[in-house]
């Protein structure tokens, strides 16, 4: 089955014309990130030859090199805490360990315990290389005290995000943590430390909620609620598209965190299927508060004008534009792109790089969502187009109007405010134009030119003539009779 959105997340956001990843919480398979803003070529023109993969037996190689560092440091051996890692992470059972480590004592090849569990079948070789991924992980993590990382969840060019347990509450949690790279840097700092305000200023079912902020020695971490699940983007990836019964559902919990978000005077600014994750018991959670502001913050505002901050294929037109004044429409077109994405396969514009998808919100006609999709109710189409208009003030205004017309289409109902207002738009179109065409009435020539005939015999001196003696025949004959 064709994937046409297989890489058209759009997983980074473009600010100023540079690249800045966001990344969400999620436990499901990392996929390459469209959104980037691709290297179409290198130096002189010719596309840079991708580097091979490394061979599984230097991959093995290198964890073992790794985990033996750490153990080292840990005043510990190789095998010891490899098997500890095996044990923890589920891969073997102690019994299973156990039987390995007495089989290396005696091995005249010296094979390490991770070798032989390999050969007795117990693990692949595939298991223990992402152990690596795990020892890095527990290294970075174990400077944040009270927190115990369990593994790496992701990564993106701005921070890396770490599945651990909060050793207090004991509960599971996730930390991104910003990378060192960055620890000098003023502005990101102030960027991390924004979203983790901005995540702590919310409380709502639907939100990823914030629990700290903070720094650990070079570390700067923030600390959220852990999402066992999957993101928006995920789906459409595998399943081509969601019904429109099921991206409903999903757009309502989305619309109903924005409008808490805007009550709050916060707008998201990055609303995308990436960022839209679904948690295995069926709640929807709008994560990635990175780009959020403040609605009120007019300095922040006039410090980003001119610049574009948002995702290219999601983006709103007046973010493109990089207006001082971005409400809540901007949120909701970007919504609309993301339930465009989910219902038909596709993203709303597409282009050969970010500037082009960018021009084409700004200046091209979308498509109609049930042209692309037949199986689309009106209703649904309605309500998307209404939510991409060009002009903010042609979009709903507020969370709560999408909300009333959303609950109308579930229901089987045409939607209330979309319905009504294309409506007016179409009779005002009609109108202007009936009142644009030049008014013509219609003249039944034959009779105009019968008539002009009839008139032009009575004119005639002859005809006069006739009349006048044929009347005095007529009184003379008259009078005769008479005598």
């Amino acid at each position: 089955m064709e994937h046409p959105s297989a890489d058209r997340s759009g997983g980074v956001t473009v600010a100023s014309g540079a690249a800045v990843s966001s990344i969400g919480m999620s436990v499901s398979p990392q996929h390459d990130d469209p959104g980037k803003t691709p290297t179409l070529a290198g130096e002189g023109g010719k596309v840079p030859a991708r580097r091979p993969s490394p061979s599984p037996a230097a991959s093995l190689s290198e964890t073992q090199a790794a985990i033996k560092a750490e153990a080292e440091k840990a005043g510990t051996n190789l095998d010891t805490l490899m098997g500890r890692l095996v044990i923890e992470q589920g891969l073997a059972t102690q019994d299973e360990v156990s039987h390995c480590l007495e089989q290396v004592k005696d091995d005249r090849n010296q094979r390490s315990l991770a070798q032989m569990l390999v050969t007795h079948n117990y693990v692949t070789e595939r298991q223990i290389i992402r152990l690596k991924q795990i020892v890095e992980a527990q290294r970075s993590g174990q400077k944040i005290p009270g927190y115990k990382v369990l593994g790496k969840l992701g990564e993106g060019a701005m921070a890396t995000v770490f599945k651990a347990k909060q050793i207090s509450l004991d509960r599971t949690v996730a930390i991104k943590i910003l990378p060192r790279k960055f620890s000098g840097n003023p502005q990101f700092i102030e960027r991390f430390y924004a979203e983790g305000r901005a995540a702590a200023a919310l409380n709502h079912p639907n939100i990823v909620q914030a629990f700290d902020v903070g720094k650990a020695g070079e570390y700067h971490y923030f600390v959220m609620e852990f999402v066992d699940g999957r993101t928006v983007y995920d789906d459409i990836v595998k399943h081509k598209r969601f019904s429109e019964q099921e991206a409903i559902d999903i757009v309502i919990q989305v619309a109903e965190a924005l409008q808490h978000a805007h009550e709050k005077g916060l707008v998201h600014r990055d609303v995308k299927p990436k960022n839209i994750m679904l948690s295995s018991d069926g709640v929807v959670k709008l994560a990635d508060m990175g780009l959020a502001r403040a609605i009120s913050d007019k300095e922040a505002a006039e410090a980003e004008a001119g610049k574009a901050f948002g995702t290219p294929y999601y983006i709103s037109p007046e973010q493109i534009r990089g207006e001082v004044s971005i409400g809540p429409p901007a949120d909701i077109y970007s919504l609309g792109a993301t339930m465009y994405h989910m219902v038909t396969g596709n993203v709303p514009f597409d282009g050969k790089n970010p500037s082009a998808v960018m021009h084409k919100h700004l200046k091209a006609e979308l498509v109609s969502p049930d042209h692309v999709n037949p199986k689309l109710s009106a209703g649904i189409s309605e309500v998307i187009e209404m939510m991409m208009q060009k002009s903010p003030r042609a979009r709903y205004q507020s969370c709560r109007d999408l909300l009333i017309d959303l609950r109308a289409v579930r229901k089987g109902e045409p939607p209330v405010i979309a319905h009504r207002d294309f409506g007016a738009v179409d009779l005002q179109s009609i109108a202007k134009a009936e009142a644009a065409t030049p008014v013509e009435i219609a003249v039944d020539q034959s009779r105009v030119s019968s008539a002009g005939g009839a008139g032009a015999v009575l004119s005639q001196p002859l005809f006069i003539a006739v009349l006048v003696v044929a009347v005095v025949s007529v009184i003379f004959n008259v009078i005769l009779a008479l005598t």
